[in-house]
């Protein structure tokens, strides 16, 4: 069977944690959060708001912050996906987690690599969530949902589907 370059992406895309020190471009940012902003939203209340950081000490601090988010020390770029609570209360951990798949899926046709690393929920990550949003200055309703790293790959990983077929169920369970 033929795949197009949708469904070929979506198996290209596999974590990248190894980064050339490259720049990523402001028109190639920018592509990434309108692929971003793309993502369905529950009644269309679009919670999300991003957090976009190519500044190395920062970069640098929050790697230093959260414990899987190492790779930030050599990724030229990071975005955080935040919602905003007071939007969307019930939905907007969804809606941003199909605003972060959308950026994961734009970096990958854009030739970039990507990670996403989670920062909420979790009472385990309470402390790093709180850390991180003094980092980036979020207060409020705001919560970041989490830390992607991004940049161009010094890492190759084929492209793979994981189809389990013991995890399908067909009209029941």
């Amino acid at each position: 069977m033929m795949r197009n370059d949708l469904i070929q992406t979506i198996f290209s895309r596999r974590s990248i944690r190894k980064y050339t020190k490259e720049p990523v471009p402001e028109d190639v940012i920018k592509t990434l959060l309108e692929a971003a902003m793309a993502a369905p939203s529950a009644h269309n209340w679009k919670p999300w708001h991003f957090v976009v950081i190519t500044e190395r000490e920062t970069l640098d601090q929050l790697a230093n912050a959260h414990k899987y988010a190492k790779m930030l020390h050599e990724a030229p770029l990071c975005i955080s996906v935040c919602g905003d609570e007071s939007v969307s209360q019930h939905f907007w951990e969804q809606d941003c987690s199909a605003a972060t798949q959308n950026i994961l899926l734009a970096a990958t046709a854009l030739g970039l690599g990507s990670v996403w690393c989670g920062v909420y929920p979790g009472e385990d990550r309470s402390r790093t969530l709180r850390v991180i949003s003094e980092i980036l200055g979020i207060e409020g309703s705001f919560k970041p949902l989490n830390l992607i790293a991004i940049g161009y790959p010094a890492e190759e990983k084929e492209p793979r589907t994981q189809y389990d077929e013991s995890r399908v169920h067909s009209e029941r369970w």
